[in-house]
């Protein structure tokens, strides 16, 4: 079989800003649908009352902290990829491809396994009410047993996104969206052969949806997408580059679950103060998430993909202007939103719980309060694409240690514990942390340390060695 060859690459030259929009647009939009699995649980869960909800609101932080370790380490993968086709290497652009997949879903396995033995004691440590403790011993065993399909999942779509084909994951998310709203009422209810499953039936539904996501993007990995080919050959284990990538991504997975944890921390103690600082609190962090987060991260993850794979090809000048660009259409787009969301705080906190004045009052007091300084994000998270970009996954996970644990995280208990402020110290902890977060990050992209990161000249040993292997086994006999 003749190797496939990358197909001209359009994102090494031309306007930056369509390169960017081109890749950031489909990535927001697949982030966005890929939450709606949990909305869409949400719905139905909440149908069975408030144990079953509670039973899925236990599990999360949970299975996010897993989530993290695997988006994590498909990063790695991501980033070499991304500086392979800047390069123009097909044949390690397969390589890294299948050893990534190999690597992540080996990592999902272990903890897939020893998760599902630990759920009951994981449960029992958290205080799991008696009425709440079986919804979520299904719930949580069945997400460890659907990690790897999950975690299969995000290395296709890093790899899609560094190609420069980010809207091939939309239709397969759109496809099995639908396919979760339309299965999950019968695996938690039940109907005619079919048994009702409670709450496991949600996380049962997910596990087929997602298994049946990530057969696909292997399926087209293995055919051949836009130049990216596994061959048998490439699911060999290479250890050398295994250990590489897993240490690469080692740090990136740390930045992540160092923000899940510091989620849980804030939670608890903003829950300190009430249920009504609490359900403003998570009423405002939907928004947050929904509006600033996830539109930064699908920023952040186009400007890793198109910076990575012109530090690949050697063009590091225009890696900076992607980095440059891409803060000022972050800050831009974000204070936008924040503007909007300003204006429009009360009917917004009222769509989630309508039937409640005072949450709605002090949901839009706190989204007031934060939702200025969101063009902040989307500039710091720009520029964190371009640092995990170049291989310095290090400094972005340092960024984020600051962020939540030296900058936030105390900030929100001194103000609220030590100020007259109270619950609002914990909401002014949130863009006092962000602003400060941003300035620290600006100075170290203008330090411009990531520019000698060269992550092909580390491998170039490996690469070659992998190449005339290659080369070798397709070679005539």
């Amino acid at each position: 079989m003749e190797p496939v060859s990358l197909p001209n690459n359009k994102l090494l030259e031309g306007p930056i800003l369509r390169s960017l929009l081109t890749l950031a647009v489909p990535i927001v939009l697949t982030n966005v649908l890929q939450s709606a699995y949990q909305i869409i649980d949400a719905f139905w869960v909440g149908r069975l009352g408030g144990a079953a909800v509670a039973a899925v609101s236990v599990s999360f932080p949970v299975m996010f902290l897993m989530f993290a370790v695997g988006a994590g380490l498909s990063i790695a993968g991501s980033t070499l990829t991304a500086q392979y086709v800047g390069a123009r290497n097909d044949k390690m652009v397969s390589h890294v491809a299948a050893q990534t997949l190999l690597m992540v879903i080996s990592a999902a396995l272990v903890l897939g396994l020893v998760g599902y033995v630990i759920t009951p004691s994981l449960l029992r440590l958290m205080n799991v009410a008696p009425d709440v403790y079986d919804g979520a011993l299904g719930f949580m065993r069945v997400s460890f047993i659907g990690l790897a399909f999950n975690f299969a999942f995000f290395v296709f779509q890093g790899i899609t996104r560094s190609i420069g084909r980010p809207a091939v994951p939309i239709y397969i998310v759109l496809a099995t969206v639908f396919l979760n709203f339309a299965v999950n009422p019968l695996m938690i209810f039940g109907w005619g052969p079919i048994p009702a499953h409670g709450v496991m039936g949600a996380a049962l539904t997910t596990l087929i949806t997602q298994g049946l996501a990530s057969i696909v993007g292997i399926v087209l990995l293995r055919r051949g997408l836009h130049g990216v080919r596994i061959h048998a050959h490439d699911l060999i284990p290479d250890f050398p580059h295994i250990r590489r990538a897993f240490f690469l991504g080692l740090p990136a997975s740390l930045d992540m679950s160092a923000r899940a944890v510091a989620l849980m921390m804030m939670t608890f103690l903003v829950s300190g103060f009430g249920t009504l600082g609490l359900a403003a609190y998570g009423v405002g962090g939907n928004v947050l998430q929904a509006v600033a987060i996830i539109p930064g991260i699908g920023l952040s993850i186009a400007v890793a993909a198109l910076a990575g794979q012109n530090i690949g090809a050697g063009n590091i000048d225009r890696a900076e202007r992607i980095g440059r660009l891409g803060a000022r259409l972050g800050f831009v787009a974000l204070t936008g939103f924040g503007i909007v969301v300003f204006l429009l705080a009360s009917p917004l906190v009222a769509f989630f719980v309508p039937n409640d004045a005072e949450v709605i009052r002090e949901g839009a007091h706190f989204l007031r309060i934060i939702a200025w300084s969101w063009g902040f994000y989307g500039a710091q998270f720009a520029l964190i694409g371009v640092f995990r970009a170049a291989g310095s996954m290090m400094v972005s996970m340092m960024l984020t240690v600051v962020s939540q644990w030296v900058l936030q995280f105390p900030l929100a208990y001194v103000l609220s514990k030590h100020t007259a402020l109270g619950v609002d110290g914990i909401y002014w902890s949130l863009p006092i942390s962000t602003v400060l977060t941003f300035v620290i990050t600006v100075a170290v992209f203008a330090r411009g340390g990531w520019r000698r990161k060269k992550l092909l000249s580390d491998e170039e040993q490996l690469t070659n060695r992998v190449t005339d292997e290659i080369l070798s086994d397709e070679a005539p006999r």
